[in-house]
Protein backbone atom coordinates (compact mmCIF):
# COMPACT_ATOMS: atom_id res chain seq x y z
CA UNK A 1 0.00 0.00 0.00
CA UNK A 2 1.54 3.14 -0.83
CA UNK A 3 2.31 6.01 1.68
CA UNK A 4 -0.31 8.33 -0.26
CA UNK A 5 -3.38 5.48 0.05
CA UNK A 6 -2.38 4.74 4.14
CA UNK A 7 -3.06 8.68 4.78
CA UNK A 8 -5.97 8.73 3.38
CA UNK A 9 -7.50 5.90 5.17
CA UNK A 10 -6.25 7.06 8.76
CA UNK A 11 -8.09 10.41 7.67
CA UNK A 12 -11.42 8.52 6.73
CA UNK A 13 -11.41 6.09 9.60
CA UNK A 14 -10.55 9.58 11.77
CA UNK A 15 -13.40 11.21 10.01
CA UNK A 16 -15.94 8.15 10.52
CA UNK A 17 -14.98 8.18 14.07
CA UNK A 18 -15.41 11.76 14.85
CA UNK A 19 -18.69 11.57 13.09
CA UNK A 20 -19.50 8.62 15.34
CA UNK A 21 -18.74 10.60 18.56
CA UNK A 22 -20.79 12.73 17.83
CA UNK A 23 -23.57 10.97 16.77
CA UNK A 24 -23.33 9.37 20.23
CA UNK A 25 -23.48 12.13 22.55
CA UNK A 26 -26.61 14.00 20.99
CA UNK A 27 -30.49 12.78 21.93
CA UNK A 28 -33.75 13.75 21.07
CA UNK A 29 -37.27 14.75 22.02
CA UNK A 30 -40.83 14.08 20.71
CA UNK A 31 -44.30 13.99 22.05
CA UNK A 32 -47.99 14.88 21.47
CA UNK A 33 -49.63 18.12 21.94
CA UNK A 34 -53.34 17.55 22.73
CA UNK A 35 -55.58 20.97 22.41
CA UNK A 36 -57.89 22.85 25.03
CA UNK A 37 -60.69 20.57 23.14
CA UNK A 38 -59.30 16.74 23.81
CA UNK A 39 -58.55 17.01 20.08
CA UNK A 40 -54.76 16.40 18.84
CA UNK A 41 -53.37 20.29 17.89
CA UNK A 42 -51.70 20.85 14.64
CA UNK A 43 -49.34 23.43 14.16
CA UNK A 44 -48.03 24.26 18.03
CA UNK A 45 -44.73 25.62 18.20
CA UNK A 46 -42.93 23.40 20.96
CA UNK A 47 -39.55 25.53 22.24
CA UNK A 48 -37.31 23.76 24.01
CA UNK A 49 -34.15 25.79 26.00
CA UNK A 50 -31.04 24.60 27.44
CA UNK A 51 -30.71 25.25 30.72
CA UNK A 52 -27.01 24.38 31.30
CA UNK A 53 -25.62 26.32 28.19
CA UNK A 54 -27.12 28.60 25.70
CA UNK A 55 -29.20 26.63 23.28
CA UNK A 56 -32.89 27.30 21.81
CA UNK A 57 -34.47 25.01 19.46
CA UNK A 58 -37.45 24.90 17.51
CA UNK A 59 -40.56 22.13 16.23
CA UNK A 60 -44.04 22.20 15.22
CA UNK A 61 -46.42 19.80 15.73
CA UNK A 62 -47.93 17.74 12.97
CA UNK A 63 -51.53 16.84 11.76
CA UNK A 64 -51.69 14.06 14.62
CA UNK A 65 -50.18 16.40 17.16
CA UNK A 66 -46.82 14.86 17.50
CA UNK A 67 -43.83 16.30 17.07
CA UNK A 68 -39.97 14.98 17.12
CA UNK A 69 -36.52 16.90 17.40
CA UNK A 70 -33.46 14.92 16.94
CA UNK A 71 -29.63 16.48 17.30
CA UNK A 72 -30.27 17.72 20.44
CA UNK A 73 -26.86 18.30 22.76
CA UNK A 74 -26.85 16.10 26.40
CA UNK A 75 -27.94 18.24 29.09
CA UNK A 76 -31.21 19.59 30.70
CA UNK A 77 -34.23 21.47 28.87
CA UNK A 78 -37.53 23.38 29.70
CA UNK A 79 -39.96 22.44 26.63
CA UNK A 80 -42.58 24.95 25.84
CA UNK A 81 -45.76 24.53 23.78
CA UNK A 82 -46.99 27.74 22.73
CA UNK A 83 -50.65 28.72 20.65
CA UNK A 84 -51.13 31.85 18.73
CA UNK A 85 -47.76 33.56 20.49
CA UNK A 86 -48.80 32.55 24.19
CA UNK A 87 -47.62 29.80 26.53
CA UNK A 88 -50.17 27.09 27.09
CA UNK A 89 -47.55 24.61 29.17
CA UNK A 90 -43.99 24.16 29.92
CA UNK A 91 -41.83 21.43 31.62
CA UNK A 92 -39.29 22.20 33.17
CA UNK A 93 -35.92 20.10 33.62
CA UNK A 94 -35.93 17.64 31.12
CA UNK A 95 -33.12 15.50 30.70
CA UNK A 96 -32.24 14.32 27.67
CA UNK A 97 -29.51 11.53 26.98
CA UNK A 98 -28.57 8.86 24.72
CA UNK A 99 -30.54 6.40 23.51
CA UNK A 100 -34.10 6.06 23.17
CA UNK A 101 -36.07 9.91 22.73
CA UNK A 102 -37.33 11.47 25.61
CA UNK A 103 -40.59 11.80 25.70
CA UNK A 104 -42.34 15.19 26.61
CA UNK A 105 -46.30 15.70 26.01
CA UNK A 106 -48.83 17.99 26.62
CA UNK A 107 -52.86 17.66 27.98
CA UNK A 108 -54.40 21.06 27.51
CA UNK A 109 -57.28 19.41 28.98
CA UNK A 110 -55.76 17.73 31.66
CA UNK A 111 -53.63 21.38 32.42
CA UNK A 112 -56.79 23.48 32.49
CA UNK A 113 -58.07 20.69 35.13
CA UNK A 114 -54.27 21.10 37.29
CA UNK A 115 -55.35 24.90 37.62
CA UNK A 116 -58.00 23.82 40.17
CA UNK A 117 -56.33 21.31 41.70
CA UNK A 118 -52.85 23.18 41.68
CA UNK A 119 -49.19 21.26 40.73
CA UNK A 120 -48.31 17.83 41.77
CA UNK A 121 -45.19 17.45 44.01
CA UNK A 122 -43.04 16.32 40.40
CA UNK A 123 -44.02 19.53 38.89
CA UNK A 124 -42.87 21.39 41.81
CA UNK A 125 -39.46 19.68 42.11
CA UNK A 126 -39.34 20.62 38.17
CA UNK A 127 -39.45 24.53 38.38
CA UNK A 128 -37.22 27.12 38.22
CA UNK A 129 -36.15 28.86 41.13
CA UNK A 130 -38.13 32.22 39.51
CA UNK A 131 -41.20 29.74 38.64
CA UNK A 132 -41.30 28.48 42.43
CA UNK A 133 -41.24 32.08 43.97
CA UNK A 134 -44.18 32.71 41.55
CA UNK A 135 -45.95 29.39 42.39
CA UNK A 136 -45.81 29.96 46.07
CA UNK A 137 -46.59 33.77 45.67
CA UNK A 138 -50.27 33.04 43.67
CA UNK A 139 -50.50 29.76 46.47
CA UNK A 140 -50.71 32.29 49.29
CA UNK A 141 -52.97 34.92 47.34
CA UNK A 142 -54.89 32.09 46.47
CA UNK A 143 -55.46 30.49 50.07
CA UNK A 144 -56.15 34.52 51.61
CA UNK A 145 -59.11 34.33 48.58
CA UNK A 146 -60.02 30.94 49.49
CA UNK A 147 -60.26 32.10 53.43
CA UNK A 148 -62.28 35.35 52.36
CA UNK A 149 -64.45 33.85 50.06
CA UNK A 150 -65.22 31.06 53.24
CA UNK A 151 -66.07 33.98 55.12
CA UNK A 152 -67.96 35.89 52.75
CA UNK A 153 -69.97 32.73 51.92
CA UNK A 154 -71.01 32.30 55.45
CA UNK A 155 -72.04 36.24 55.54
CA UNK A 156 -74.20 35.85 52.77
CA UNK A 157 -75.66 32.46 53.95
CA UNK A 158 -76.49 33.73 57.29
CA UNK A 159 -78.09 37.08 56.16
CA UNK A 160 -80.25 35.26 53.62
CA UNK A 161 -81.61 32.88 56.60
CA UNK A 162 -82.15 36.15 58.23
CA UNK A 163 -84.37 37.28 55.38
CA UNK A 164 -85.99 34.02 54.89
CA UNK A 165 -87.12 33.66 58.51
CA UNK A 166 -88.18 37.48 58.55
CA UNK A 167 -85.51 38.07 61.40
CA UNK A 168 -84.34 41.12 59.32
CA UNK A 169 -81.59 42.67 62.00
CA UNK A 170 -79.81 39.11 61.47
CA UNK A 171 -80.36 39.52 57.88
CA UNK A 172 -79.09 43.44 57.90
CA UNK A 173 -76.31 42.21 59.75
CA UNK A 174 -74.92 39.44 57.78
CA UNK A 175 -75.52 41.08 54.71
CA UNK A 176 -73.95 44.66 55.35
CA UNK A 177 -70.73 41.85 56.47
CA UNK A 178 -71.12 40.22 53.36
CA UNK A 179 -71.05 44.02 51.20
CA UNK A 180 -67.95 44.53 53.25
CA UNK A 181 -65.77 41.51 52.67
CA UNK A 182 -66.43 41.91 48.15
CA UNK A 183 -68.01 45.57 47.38
CA UNK A 184 -68.36 43.96 43.65
CA UNK A 185 -71.31 41.41 44.00
CA UNK A 186 -74.50 43.03 43.28
CA UNK A 187 -76.84 40.04 44.68
CA UNK A 188 -75.45 41.30 47.92
CA UNK A 189 -76.44 44.81 47.30
CA UNK A 190 -80.09 43.71 46.63
CA UNK A 191 -80.54 41.29 49.62
CA UNK A 192 -79.21 43.99 51.90
CA UNK A 193 -81.32 46.75 50.26
CA UNK A 194 -84.75 44.37 50.86
CA UNK A 195 -83.32 43.30 54.33
CA UNK A 196 -83.56 46.73 55.19
CA UNK A 197 -86.98 47.86 53.61
CA UNK A 198 -88.21 44.96 55.84
CA UNK A 199 -86.62 46.11 58.70
CA UNK A 200 -88.07 49.63 58.24
CA UNK A 201 -91.49 48.33 58.30
CA UNK A 202 -91.06 47.57 62.12
CA UNK A 203 -89.87 50.73 63.05
CA UNK A 204 -90.95 54.11 63.42
CA UNK A 205 -90.05 57.91 63.36
CA UNK A 206 -86.41 58.36 62.03
CA UNK A 207 -85.09 54.75 62.44
CA UNK A 208 -88.07 54.22 59.98
CA UNK A 209 -86.29 56.90 57.71
CA UNK A 210 -82.64 55.84 57.89
CA UNK A 211 -83.22 52.47 56.88
CA UNK A 212 -85.15 53.54 53.89
CA UNK A 213 -82.35 55.66 52.84
CA UNK A 214 -79.69 53.07 53.47
CA UNK A 215 -82.12 50.60 51.56
CA UNK A 216 -82.20 53.00 48.74
CA UNK A 217 -78.11 53.47 49.28
CA UNK A 218 -77.75 49.67 48.72
CA UNK A 219 -80.08 49.52 45.53
CA UNK A 220 -78.18 52.06 44.23
CA UNK A 221 -74.61 50.07 44.28
CA UNK A 222 -76.51 46.82 43.29
CA UNK A 223 -77.84 48.78 40.40
CA UNK A 224 -74.47 50.37 39.44
CA UNK A 225 -73.18 46.76 39.14
CA UNK A 226 -76.50 45.70 37.14
CA UNK A 227 -77.62 48.51 35.67
CA UNK A 228 -79.90 45.97 34.08
CA UNK A 229 -81.95 44.28 36.72
CA UNK A 230 -85.25 45.22 36.14
CA UNK A 231 -85.77 43.82 39.35
CA UNK A 232 -83.85 46.36 41.17
CA UNK A 233 -85.37 49.08 39.59
CA UNK A 234 -88.77 48.01 40.62
CA UNK A 235 -87.53 47.80 44.31
CA UNK A 236 -85.53 50.29 45.01
CA UNK A 237 -88.72 52.44 43.44
CA UNK A 238 -91.70 51.19 45.98
CA UNK A 239 -88.61 51.67 48.61
CA UNK A 240 -88.60 55.25 47.22
CA UNK A 241 -92.24 55.59 47.58
CA UNK A 242 -92.54 53.90 51.08
CA UNK A 243 -90.03 57.01 51.96
CA UNK A 244 -92.07 59.75 50.54
CA UNK A 245 -90.36 60.05 47.73
CA UNK A 246 -92.89 59.49 45.25
CA UNK A 247 -92.34 60.92 41.79
CA UNK A 248 -88.30 59.43 42.18
CA UNK A 249 -90.16 55.83 42.69
CA UNK A 250 -92.51 56.14 39.59
CA UNK A 251 -89.56 56.81 37.36
CA UNK A 252 -87.40 54.14 39.01
CA UNK A 253 -90.37 51.61 38.11
CA UNK A 254 -90.75 53.31 34.41
CA UNK A 255 -87.32 52.41 34.16
CA UNK A 256 -88.12 48.69 35.23
CA UNK A 257 -91.13 48.41 32.73
CA UNK A 258 -88.81 49.22 29.90
CA UNK A 259 -85.58 47.21 30.85
CA UNK A 260 -88.58 43.93 31.64
CA UNK A 261 -91.60 44.76 29.21
CA UNK A 262 -92.75 41.19 29.84
CA UNK A 263 -93.20 41.47 33.45
CA UNK A 264 -93.78 45.57 33.10
CA UNK A 265 -97.19 44.79 34.20
CA UNK A 266 -96.18 43.08 37.73
CA UNK A 267 -94.09 46.18 38.08
CA UNK A 268 -97.03 48.74 37.65
CA UNK A 269 -99.36 46.19 39.82
CA UNK A 270 -96.64 46.60 42.83
CA UNK A 271 -96.77 50.22 42.58
CA UNK A 272 -100.36 50.17 42.71
CA UNK A 273 -100.82 47.90 45.79
CA UNK A 274 -98.14 50.46 47.48
CA UNK A 275 -100.24 53.40 46.51
CA UNK A 276 -103.15 51.50 48.23
CA UNK A 277 -101.48 50.68 51.47
CA UNK A 278 -100.30 54.61 51.77
CA UNK A 279 -103.86 55.92 50.97
CA UNK A 280 -103.20 57.40 47.52
CA UNK A 281 -106.28 55.95 45.66
CA UNK A 282 -105.96 58.08 42.84
CA UNK A 283 -102.02 56.84 42.33
CA UNK A 284 -103.44 53.22 42.71
CA UNK A 285 -105.66 53.48 40.21
CA UNK A 286 -103.20 55.64 38.07
CA UNK A 287 -100.78 52.21 38.05
CA UNK A 288 -103.11 49.41 38.04
CA UNK A 289 -104.58 51.48 34.77
CA UNK A 290 -100.96 51.22 33.78
CA UNK A 291 -100.95 47.91 34.39
CA UNK A 292 -104.17 46.77 32.07
CA UNK A 293 -102.79 48.44 29.69
CA UNK A 294 -99.08 47.24 29.71
CA UNK A 295 -100.92 43.49 29.84
CA UNK A 296 -104.47 43.17 28.80
CA UNK A 297 -104.93 39.99 30.17
CA UNK A 298 -103.46 41.17 33.97
CA UNK A 299 -106.86 39.89 35.50
CA UNK A 300 -106.08 40.58 39.26
CA UNK A 301 -105.16 44.04 37.88
CA UNK A 302 -108.69 44.74 36.55
CA UNK A 303 -110.04 43.58 39.63
CA UNK A 304 -107.64 46.04 42.07
CA UNK A 305 -108.51 48.84 39.90
CA UNK A 306 -112.31 48.22 39.80
CA UNK A 307 -111.95 48.38 43.65
CA UNK A 308 -109.97 51.10 43.88
CA UNK A 309 -112.63 52.61 42.01
CA UNK A 310 -115.37 52.00 44.02
CA UNK A 311 -114.29 54.57 46.21
CA UNK A 312 -114.88 57.41 43.67
CA UNK A 313 -118.93 56.46 43.36
CA UNK A 314 -121.15 58.69 44.17
CA UNK A 315 -124.47 57.90 45.35
CA UNK A 316 -127.54 60.55 43.94
CA UNK A 317 -130.27 61.65 46.16
CA UNK A 318 -132.92 59.01 44.51
CA UNK A 319 -130.74 56.46 45.95
CA UNK A 320 -129.09 55.26 42.64
CA UNK A 321 -125.11 54.72 42.66
CA UNK A 322 -122.93 56.56 39.96
CA UNK A 323 -120.04 54.74 39.94
CA UNK A 324 -116.75 56.21 38.71
CA UNK A 325 -115.70 55.98 34.71
CA UNK A 326 -114.16 52.49 34.38
CA UNK A 327 -115.46 50.50 37.04
CA UNK A 328 -118.12 48.70 35.27
CA UNK A 329 -115.76 47.82 32.94
CA UNK A 330 -112.66 46.89 35.16
CA UNK A 331 -115.13 44.31 37.21
CA UNK A 332 -116.44 42.39 33.82
CA UNK A 333 -113.25 42.37 32.66
CA UNK A 334 -112.41 40.10 35.55
CA UNK A 335 -115.36 37.68 35.09
CA UNK A 336 -114.54 37.38 31.71
CA UNK A 337 -110.55 36.51 32.31
CA UNK A 338 -111.69 34.49 35.57
CA UNK A 339 -115.21 33.55 35.39
CA UNK A 340 -114.33 30.74 38.22
CA UNK A 341 -111.53 32.81 39.75
CA UNK A 342 -110.79 33.62 43.88
CA UNK A 343 -112.28 36.76 43.31
CA UNK A 344 -115.91 36.57 40.70
CA UNK A 345 -118.22 36.34 42.98
CA UNK A 346 -116.93 39.30 44.96
CA UNK A 347 -116.44 41.10 41.55
CA UNK A 348 -120.12 39.94 40.92
CA UNK A 349 -121.77 41.53 43.65
CA UNK A 350 -119.76 45.11 43.37
CA UNK A 351 -121.49 45.16 39.76
CA UNK A 352 -124.99 44.25 41.65
CA UNK A 353 -124.25 46.82 43.82
CA UNK A 354 -123.04 49.53 41.54
CA UNK A 355 -125.90 48.80 39.18
CA UNK A 356 -129.13 48.59 41.61
CA UNK A 357 -131.54 51.33 43.07
CA UNK A 358 -130.97 52.04 46.67
CA UNK A 359 -134.69 52.33 48.50
CA UNK A 360 -134.98 55.43 50.88
CA UNK A 361 -138.34 55.23 51.70
CA UNK A 362 -139.11 53.96 55.37
CA UNK A 363 -142.16 52.71 56.31
CA UNK A 364 -142.90 51.34 59.80
CA UNK A 365 -143.21 47.47 59.95
CA UNK A 366 -145.90 47.72 63.00
CA UNK A 367 -148.32 50.18 61.23
CA UNK A 368 -151.75 48.53 60.77
CA UNK A 369 -153.22 48.64 57.22
CA UNK A 370 -156.55 49.94 57.14
CA UNK A 371 -159.05 48.12 54.85
CA UNK A 372 -161.07 49.98 52.35
CA UNK A 373 -164.74 49.68 52.59
CA UNK A 374 -166.78 48.90 49.53
CA UNK A 375 -168.31 51.56 47.63
CA UNK A 376 -172.04 51.24 46.97
CA UNK A 377 -173.10 51.07 43.68
CA UNK A 378 -175.69 54.05 43.40
CA UNK A 379 -179.57 52.48 42.65
CA UNK A 380 -180.91 52.47 39.17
Amino acid sequence: MSLKYLKFSLILIGLLASASLCLGQTGSITGKVIGPDGQPLRGALVKIERLDIRGNYKVKTKKKGDYFHAGLPLGRYNVTVEIDGSVADRVSGVRVGMGDPTEVSFDLVKKEAAKKTGPTQQDIATMTPEERKAYEGALMKRQQQIGKNKELNEAFASGMVGLQTKNFVAAVQGLSKAAELDATQHVVFANLGDAQSQLALTKTGADRTKLYEDSIASYTKAIDLDATNAAYHNNMGLVMIRAGQEEEGKLKLAEAAMLDPVNGAKFYFNLGAVMVNTGNVQGAIDAFRSATETDPNYSMAYYQLGMALVGMAETKEDGSVVPAPGTIEAFQRYIELEPTGDYTQSAQGMLTGLTSQVETSYEDPNKKVRKKRPTKKPAS
